[in-house]
């Protein structure tokens, strides 16, 4: 039977936990592990204080280890978790999205969409903003000039710069 190792609490780090374990505006699961912590350091064993918290064992003994190792800053954050490597196939992936972004535009349209360059691409709309937001893009905020896609747009431009042209001819016109 393995023996859980003694946990030896500070007056400050003791001061912490009771802070941690009582406060509102922590999160639940902080709150959980200075609670595992103020029993270990009473001497109780991380099945006893499994059963007491509802929790596995198993949970107790994680934070008891993170706490010996890390003190009470390893308790306010989680471990990284690398998550699965990146392939050859994704890294084409992202040269495309980053290439048909910065390069092509949409039919009938003025810039591309996470949902349209997902469904011209095949891939998830998730997954085209996530490259986007990694690569910094945001191409419906291009600081450029835009023609409309309206096929009388010309016609309508015309006719409003000779509204303006005509009214300045006229000394006593107001413009609004």
């Amino acid at each position: 039977m393995r023996v859980a190792k003694p946990v030896q609490l500070s007056t400050d780090d003791d001061r912490r936990l009771r802070i941690l374990s009582k406060r509102k505006r922590v999160e639940a699961r902080v709150q959980m592990r200075a609670r595992i912590l103020l029993l270990a350091a009473e001497g109780m064993s991380d099945k006893d204080i499994a059963q007491k918290l509802g929790t596995d064992r198993r949970v107790a003994a994680r934070w008891r280890a993170r706490f010996l190792a890390a003190g009470v800053d390893g308790l306010l954050q989680d471990a990284t978790r690398p998550g699965r490597p990146h392939t050859a196939r994704q890294a084409a992936n992202v040269e495309r999205v980053v290439h048909i972004t910065l390069e092509e535009t949409p039919a009938g349209a003025t810039h591309w969409s996470t949902r349209t360059l997902a469904t011209h691409l095949g891939t998830s709309a998730s997954a085209v903003a996530r490259i986007w937001r990694a690569h910094g893009l945001k191409p419906h905020r291009i600081k450029s000039f835009k023609l409309s896609n309206d096929p009388h747009f010309i016609d309508k431009l015309e006719d409003i710069v000779g509204l303006y042209r005509s009214a300045r001819a006229c000394p006593g016109a107001v413009l609004r």
